[in-house]
């Protein structure tokens, strides 16, 4: 659990963090911001990476922390493109209208993309009507179990594969899945944790289960064929996990139950 800290500190500890700066190449540099701006796609679907300020309505998360300090190394300006999943995100790369994403890594996306190694790890879980008789993750995956998923989701594209029996019902964004499992009268809701959690404060009568069906590993990612780019997010990343950067920025944007990604390869 990532313990608070003041916003005083956060800010000064977010600064010593960033410097100095690891120089890009002026490869990543056309790579990353071939427009001269960074175009990073900001997934508003998923809290523990960002959300909208309920006052201002402007992007606000450790995606975009990190997308400020991205663009400040690279020595260009920031457009953020906010969209409500992260297939958009996925789409925005593949279509060239950004140039980085944050999504979750997946096998079935890589055919497109290049990925850093994980910078955070969230969990996947599950929630039921509170009367459900499913009491474990192991009683999901049954014949008449229907499974409530964000479309194109991490945990659609990972219980594709997984499930054997239950039958999975897709909806266009993961802020559905729980409402259209009480709507609709279904067995299971599937997604993120932390997005769980906030609709079982919002709705009565449901229940998370207690242990989570999968670890999300979400990463930086860019499109294929830009290999310097590509390279210098993953030194990046690394450096942001390293110096604390990201431990901080989840902090200050107050995620609980999400952990910093250990280094690449262990």
């Amino acid at each position: 659990m990532i313990r608070a800290v003041s916003a005083g500190l956060v800010a000064a500890t977010l600064a010593a963090c960033s410097s100095p700066p690891m120089n890009p190449s002026p490869a990543a540099i056309a790579a990353l911001a071939p427009t001269g701006k960074l175009r990073a796609a900001i997934n508003l679907g998923n809290p523990v990476l960002a959300r909208a300020d309920a006052t201002s309505g402007e992007a606000r998360g450790v995606t975009v922390d990190l997308s400020r300090e991205l663009a400040r190394r690279l020595g260009v300006p920031l457009l953020i493109v906010t969209v409500p999943t992260a297939a958009k995100s996925v789409a925005a790369l593949k279509s060239g209208a950004c140039d980085v994403a944050y999504v979750a890594i997946d096998p079935a996306r890589a055919v497109d993309l290049d990925y850093t190694a994980p910078y955070v790890l969230i969990e996947g879980a599950y929630l039921v009507p509170q009367a459900s008789p499913i009491r474990d993750n192991a009683q999901v995956d049954r014949q008449g179990v229907r499974v409530v998923v964000g479309a194109a989701s991490a945990y659609d594209l990972y219980l594709s594969r997984e499930l054997r029996q239950a039958q999975i019902v897709r909806v266009p964004t993961s802020a559905e899945v729980v409402s259209t499992m009480l709507a609709q009268h279904l067995e299971v809701a599937a997604g993120v944790r932390q997005q769980l959690q906030a609709d079982a404060k919002r709705v009565a009568g449901v229940r998370l289960l207690d242990r989570r069906f999968m670890v999300i590993s979400q990463a930086l990612a860019t499109a294929k064929q830009r290999a310097a780019g590509s390279a210098y997010l993953g030194a990046f990343i690394e450096e942001m996990k390293a110096s604390g950067f990201i431990a901080n920025a989840l902090a200050k944007n107050g995620i609980d139950g999400a952990v910093v990604a250990p280094p690449a390869g262990k």
